[in-house]
């Protein structure tokens, strides 16, 4: 059906100007029609249906009651933009108007403008653009996974801690480190993680979860048979964290013996050697300077171990992300108090892998989608808000990833290229102020890999 409604203001018989807005579903266009206007000063606002057409439009004119106005394609365009239109109840309404002299035609543009207002108000949030919500998680994906957390809860032993004294006895020393590594893209730096690792694999493992609507090259090496079970990831969306959970959950179940998952991505990069890596974790009673010395050595082992996540309590936009699900959203699971926000990117034991597969009341809270993907970025936040809540104790509160946020565009860190890369960009990146060193770094480019593998034997892997 069609519907239109209409604004008139006839006055004396000076020409003015009509504004007519039409509207349809595909564009509404705003034009100018001069018309000269009867002498019977009157105000009429009407409303008029009909069925002979497929579009709906409504119109704000000031009458010409000859019905003389220039054809169409003669009237001067004002404006042109899109929206979805409403029907509007038929009405009509006569105010007489006492002193048509005042109304010269500025006063009857601004007039007729200004009536049109309460009208263009109510139609606003059909032709104003929404700003994108986040990617929601198919439930089809969300049950496979919980079949896998289900595995991976089954098969852990309830009564392994963080110390992993049972498998530091001499009968069994070998703990794993597994590599989890999250992407959407070729893995850019794979040549130099395959120098990274050792021969032997039996000091670690490699997970990879690639986005399975990419065509990524696979590499060989200690990534040879290593893509696990993915779907697809969105950025800003709990897809990133169901991708990590799955990583964490497969690890789990494919070797007990792993004892540390770090999480990297494509655009991570080694900044030691791996028997400095494994030490570091391990062995090192002075590697991690918020250790007390109760949780450092007996007999000279390491009898407690830490996850190693980034906890941050105050962060300016910290209330906008909390509320970017709904204001209460959260509640009454996730109060503001208990929100945290910290690196994507940590190294967890199996203790608080183990918490992480096993969640569920959190998970039904951060999976809900954003309203807007401006504050959207529930990686950032599920992880040290669950491991703040449920063992705080246990975690360093940093995170062994060293990322450059100055000069950050997009809510992306700065990304380091070819050019910027030294020896002394090496240095400056391990510098940490809670341990003896960073691990890891990101964000690079694909083009480092040629000066990365220059220094790497001088540089990267000489501890």
């Amino acid at each position: 059906s069609q519907s239109s409604l209409a604004i008139g203001i006839p006055f004396s018989s000076s020409p003015s100007l009509s504004l007519h807005f039409s509207f349809s579903t595909a564009h509404t266009v705003a034009e100018f029609h001069e018309s000269k206007l009867s002498q019977k000063p009157k105000f009429s606002i009407s409303s008029s249906f009909s069925s002979s057409s497929s579009s709906s439009s409504t119109s704000l004119t000031i009458p010409d009651h000859n019905h003389h106005h220039f054809p169409h394609s003669q009237s001067p365009s004002f404006s042109r933009f899109s929206f979805n239109s409403s029907h509007f109840p038929p009405l009509r309404l006569v105010i007489p108007l006492p002193f048509p002299s005042m109304f010269s035609t500025p006063f009857v543009l601004s007039f007729s403008l200004l009536l049109s207002l309460p009208i263009l108000f109510l139609l606003a949030p059909h032709f104003i653009p929404s700003r994108p919500q986040s990617i929601p998680i198919p439930p089809p994906d969300d049950h496979d996974d919980l079949f896998l957390f289900n595995r991976a809860t089954a098969g852990s032993n309830p009564s392994n801690p963080s110390t992993f004294s049972h498998l530091s006895s001499s009968s069994n020393p070998k703990l794993k480190i597994a590599f989890l590594f999250l992407t959407n893209s070729d893995l850019h730096f794979a040549p130099l993680w395959i120098r990274f690792f050792p021969n032997s694999s039996d000091l670690y493992n490699v997970y990879v979860h690639a986005d399975p609507s990419i065509n990524i090259t696979r590499p060989g090496g200690p990534f040879l048979g290593r893509f696990i079970v993915s779907k697809r990831t969105y950025r800003g969306s709990p897809t990133l964290i169901s991708a990590t959970r799955r990583l964490i959950a497969t690890a789990m179940i494919d070797d007990p013996a792993n004892a540390y998952f770090a999480l990297l991505s494509q655009y991570c990069i080694p900044l030691h050697s791996f028997s400095y890596v494994y030490n570091s974790l391990f062995s090192s009673t002075t590697f991690d300077s918020t250790s007390t010395p109760s949780e450092l050595t007996h007999l000279g082992v390491r009898i407690r171990f830490k996850s190693f996540i980034e906890i941050v309590s105050k962060e300016r936009h910290l209330w906008k992300r909390y509320n970017a699900r709904g204001r209460f959203t959260m509640m009454p699971e996730v109060p503001f108090e208990k929100f945290r926000v910290g690196s994507q990117f940590f190294v967890l034991t199996r203790k608080h892998a183990l918490v992480v597969v096993n969640d569920r009341t959190l998970w039904r809270k951060f999976k809900i989608p954003c309203q807007s993907s401006d504050d959207c970025y529930p990686e950032e936040h599920y992880f040290p808000t669950l491991l703040s809540m449920r063992d705080l104790s246990g975690c360093t509160q940093y995170t062994l990833t060293r990322v450059n946020w100055t000069g950050t565009a997009n809510g992306h860190p700065y990304t380091y290229r070819s050019s910027e890369v030294s020896p002394m960009l090496i240095h400056q990146l391990r510098k940490s102020n809670y341990s003896e060193s960073y691990l890891f770094a990101r964000k690079f480019t694909p083009d480092c890999l040629r000066p990365l593998m220059a220094i790497a034997k001088s540089v990267i892997f000489r501890d």
